[in-house]
């Protein structure tokens, strides 16, 4: 991309450094995936027969919104139902429908982002407050374009994003030098604006030029904006980005600023100060649910807990890692009964179960037999632990039978009842979730283990990560339940 001849060589500078950080580290994750998806669809590029119908259709959350919108009261003077995609596509154009596809990808994107960065972090999350502030602040008031809004208002943010991201200790040196004025800073550090380096990469990357346009700052005015579609972007995008930096902390300040923000913008957009503050709420309601570093998403208490559950899951990975190498460690040298012991002890206290079981297949009685237990009341539950190899709908054949671990999130979830078995209901109905680990040898059951959570004991949620763990145990522990291979590892140490 060809530099603008008034950009002083300090700005060119920073910007080509941008662009190698970008090819070497790859593109920040989730933003650009989305629009480059979505503006390759838009141009046709995706496949030689480009249909907005059916890109719609692949999306059921956008095949609602779309079919939403186009009977929507700003479209009602069409006169008529719609239920259909490709009649909503006649109606609302295809750059409607990408304003919306966009805006829905990048918040969706961003907010599932989880960089390394925490500043990087932090701003994603800022630009996913400042969509949501436009969605809710465009979309109350049938407003021209919201789809375009919410673009525009999460566009604002780029440059910071991209700075944070690729640019880490350019960032760290301007928050040091800024003091409150961090546009003059950034021009003398980077020779160009946050906002600036935002629309050189909106213009790199070739977003619609009524998009780059909305990216600018604009300060608000007396007057409503009556012409201009660029300047009604604008300064929706300004306002919801503002907005969503006064709400970040969660605090009286902020709130203060919002007040003064609304009442400022309310007037150049058209819309009464109460309906802005009104709609802000709404979307700090959503934003407290949806993001996951900002305070407001937080409380105090809540925090402190999270905090609590991040330590108690790193100690249970550990124990869990340390498990897996004593299970090689064992199957190299012969493997036998010792490794059930094993894997189940790594399994309870990595995941801090209450009670946990071994079971094994008696192919002889036809019988899934509970043979070792750790925890609570294990020996008196022990002797009701027993049921048929036979296939039944129950979650613990449907475990064998698919060979994947299951995690039960609540047991007593209405209309799951059916799916548990009555040996299950007669001993462990206090338990309030569970995992199940299928050991399977050859595609064949063998047997599984099982933890559970009674009363008012706090489940481990497992997640990417504690899900490898339990598939490392579960596989190792299977290996030394095939006769094939300890054959094999006993003629390795023959």
């Amino acid at each position: 991309m060809t530099q603008p001849a008034d950009r002083s060589p300090l700005a060119a500078s920073t910007l080509a450094l941008l662009w190698e950080r970008v090819r070497r580290q790859g593109d920040m994750p989730g933003f650009t995936r989305a629009v480059g998806a979505v503006l390759a669809s838009l141009r046709g590029e995706a496949e030689r027969d480009f249909s907005m119908t059916q890109t719609v259709l692949s999306d059921p959350v956008l095949t609602q919104r779309v079919l939403r919108l186009a009977n929507s009261g700003m479209y009602a003077a069409f006169g008529q139902r719609i239920d259909t995609v490709s009649r909503a596509v006649m109606v609302l154009g295809t750059e409607t429908i990408g304003h919306l596809a966009l805006g829905l990808k990048l918040v969706e994107e961003l907010s599932r982002t989880r960089p390394d960065s925490a500043q990087a972090h932090a701003e994603m999350e800022k630009a996913v407050l400042a969509g949501m502030v436009a969605q809710q602040v465009a979309g109350s008031h049938a407003l021209r374009d919201p789809e375009a809004a919410v673009v525009c208002a999460i566009l604002h943010s780029l440059g910071r994003m991209m700075v944070t991201f690729y640019l880490p200790e350019r960032w760290s040196a301007l928050q040091e030098r800024s003091a409150g004025h961090e546009d003059a800073a950034a021009q003398d550090l980077l020779g160009l604006s946050l906002e600036a380096i935002g629309r050189a990469a909106a213009e790199h990357w070739g977003l619609p030029r009524n998009l780059v346009a909305g990216m600018r700052r604009l300060a608000p005015a007396a007057r409503q904006i009556s012409a201009g579609h660029e300047d009604w972007l604008a300064a929706i995008g300004t306002m919801s980005s503002r907005c969503a930096e006064s709400l970040w902390n969660d605090d009286e300040a902020g709130a203060d600023e919002v007040r003064r923000l609304a009442g400022a913008y309310g007037p150049m957009l058209g819309i009464e100060p109460r309906r802005i503050l009104e709609a802000v709420e709404q979307a700090r309601v959503e934003a407290a649910a949806d993001l996951t570093v900002a305070p407001l998403a937080r409380p105090l208490e809540k925090r402190e807990r999270q905090a609590y559950s991040a330590r108690r899951r790193a100690a249970g990975n550990r124990v869990m890692m340390a498990g897996a190498a004593e299970l090689r460690e064992t199957l190299a040298q012969g493997g036998g009964t010792r490794m059930v012991e094993l894997a189940l002890e790594a399994m309870h206290r990595g995941l801090d179960f209450s009670r946990s079981f071994a079971f094994l297949r008696n192919r002889r009685e036809a019988l899934y037999l509970a043979r070792m237990g750790l925890g609570e009341d294990i020996n008196a539950l022990a002797p009701g632990l027993r049921f048929g190899d036979g296939y039944e709908p129950t979650v613990f054949h449907a475990a064998l039978k698919s060979d994947r671990v299951i995690f039960i999130e609540d047991a007593h979830a209405p209309g799951f009842a059916n799916k548990l078995p009555q040996w299950w209901k007669a001993t462990l109905p206090d338990a309030r979730a569970f995992v199940i680990l299928p050991l399977c040898v050859r595609g064949d059951p063998a047997g599984f283990l099982y933890g559970d959570w009674r009363g008012t004991a706090h489940a481990v949620t497992p997640g990417p990560v504690e899900f490898g763990l339990l598939n490392d145990l579960r596989t190792l522990l299977a290996r030394s339940l095939d006769p094939r291979e300890q054959r094999d590892v006993a003629a390795s140490r023959a």
